[in-house]
């Protein structure tokens, strides 16, 4: 695995933050999981391929 950037990782929560308050404003369905198992199965699936691919 690559070292792991914080500026990166705190841009993208900030960006993932802006696009959910506009998505909300907007009224649009969020892009998101709705809950934290759906969450931690889209990780699931990010973690595999990440194993997979080293």
């Amino acid at each position: 695995m690559s070292k792991i950037d914080i500026k990166e990782m705190a841009l993208s929560l900030v960006t993932g933050m802006l696009v959910g308050i506009v998505f909300k404003a907007l009224k649009f369905p969020l892009p998101a999981p709705p809950n934290i198992p759906a969450f931690m199965g889209v990780f699931g699936v990010w973690l595999g391929s990440t194993l997979v691919k080293n």
